[in-house]
């Protein structure tokens, strides 16, 4: 986005203090939209996301579309009217809370005299500012890219021009567009080649994990669901966590100790939204891998809002698209933020989730990672799904201090008995793997 400036003067009397960016929000209501999200959520959404932005929204408004109309979406009347709203309200930035095309786009920037957001433009600036690794850096220029692509028709005001010349600097006739449309291309396919070495470097990284006996768990969810916040209470990080759309771009693994002794790897991801933009899911598919990978999945739900049964689905679609979810991996919910419920409310939900765990085909644990409540729980469990291996014995000398070490950082330990001598004789769950090198490593330690 363009930061215009004025107030404070400096020493040539040019005044640089930022103009702050006011906005008029537009949800357009389509004909037959969903029923499982209300119009007035989807505001709320849209407002939240251009406040991500630090836009000063100075009204919302719910407009119904009786049909979208292919040169600006809006009826000719209700371009009108918006228009003369954005002029009243003194705005200069109008977000459009649904898919724009370039032409569309175009012609309501003529219309209405200010600078006009689409969703996917929304969610593209906010990533763009919110990444902080390389790779993260990376994947938003690749989608913003991909995104403006398409957008030159309304960038350029000079595409009347040609240009002549030879080789790459453009053929006979070459009109600016098309340069530019090569020019990006060009940057576009440099970034997928780095891209691609990043998805080698993690590939190679998750090669090593894999080496390592540790299972890995992921958190998936809406964002602004809490899974960051959870993720600090189970690992003791300190992610950051923001009552904020889009408060974590870039993926964070932290180790995580589960009861009994046995580590897992635990998966921090970006939180999904309705509509994502498929920019985004293709190039963050390298990020997005972690899922994939991840022996347990964690799908994280602000329980307490209303539109939780419709975000569930929304992650649920995303989670589809990167073959996630699928076979060979737990899927378990996770009901956060109960400390927002009623105590009626919240028995009934911590009753029910209970019996999910017990009996149902759809496990969830109720949690509350502001006030740690439920976590212990849900930690409990994840130990159980991840130690499906039949425990092995262990006799250690009273020297054997390094062995004894090993098996507690590599496997879960479900009994220690002290022997007369000294040593120890213990029942300890390991995978295959970890067996593998307890054996190479400490020959002889194993009970016959």
């Amino acid at each position: 986005m363009t930061d215009d400036h004025q107030g404070a003067k400096g020493s040539k009397g040019v005044d640089w203090t930022p103009i702050p960016q006011t906005a008029l929000v537009i949800h357009p209501v389509r004909p037959g939209a969903g029923l499982l999200r209300t119009p007035q959520a989807r505001l709320e959404e849209a407002v939240g996301l251009a406040q991500a932005l630090d836009l000063e929204v100075r009204e919302a408004r719910i407009t119904a579309l009786r049909a979208p109309t292919p040169g600006a979406l809006f009826g000719k009347g209700k371009v009108t009217e918006l228009g003369e709203l954005c002029e009243e309200l003194d705005v200069n930035v109008a977000v459009v809370d649904d898919a724009l095309t370039p032409v569309q786009q175009r012609n309501l920037e003529k219309a209405w005299q200010v600078k006009v957001l689409d969703r996917t433009g929304m969610i593209l600036e906010i990533f763009a500012r919110r990444a902080r690794t390389r790779e993260g850096r990376l994947q938003v220029e690749l989608a913003r890219l991909a995104y403006e692509r398409s957008r030159l028709v309304r960038t350029w005001t000079h595409l009347e021009r040609q240009r002549g010349g030879f080789g790459v600097m453009g053929g006979p006739g070459e009109t600016q567009i098309e340069t530019d449309r090569r020019l990006l291309a060009d940057k576009i396919g440099r970034l997928k080649k780095e891209l691609d070495e990043v998805r080698r470097t993690r590939t190679l990284q998750r090669d090593a994990r894999k080496r390592a006996p540790f299972p890995t768990i992921a958190l998936v969810g809406y964002t602004n669901a809490g899974k960051s916040t959870l993720f600090n209470c189970l690992t003791e990080a300190q992610v950051e966590a923001k009552d904020m759309l889009f408060a974590t771009l870039d993926p964070t693994l932290r180790t995580v100790a589960l009861p009994g002794g046995r580590p897992a790897i635990l998966s921090d991801t970006v939180g999904f939204i309705s509509d994502l933009p498929h920019e985004l899911v293709d190039a963050f598919r390298a990020t997005l891998e972690e899922v994939q990978e991840a022996n347990v999945v964690l799908h994280v739900r602000d329980i307490a809002s209303e539109e939780s049964a419709a975000q569930a689905e929304d992650v649920r679609t995303v989670l589809k698209q990167l073959d996630a979810g699928n076979e060979g991996q737990t899927l378990i919910e996770v009901w956060n933020k109960i400390d927002n419920l009623g105590d009626e409310d919240r028995e009934a939900l911590l009753t029910k989730a209970s019996r999910s765990l017990e009996f149902g085909d759809h496990p969830a644990v109720a949690v509350s990672a502001v006030t740690g409540e439920g976590c212990d729980a849900l930690l409990a469990h994840l130990a159980t799904l991840v130690d499906d291996d039949a425990p092995v014995a262990a006799d250690l000398g009273p020297n054997d201090g390094e062995a004894l070490a090993w098996l507690y950082r590599n496997g879960r330990v479900m009994l220690r008995e002290d022997m007369p001598d000294g040593g120890l004789h213990l029942e300890v769950k390991l995978d295959a793997q970890a067996l593998g090198k307890f054996e190479r490593l400490y020959p002889g330690a194993l009970a016959s």
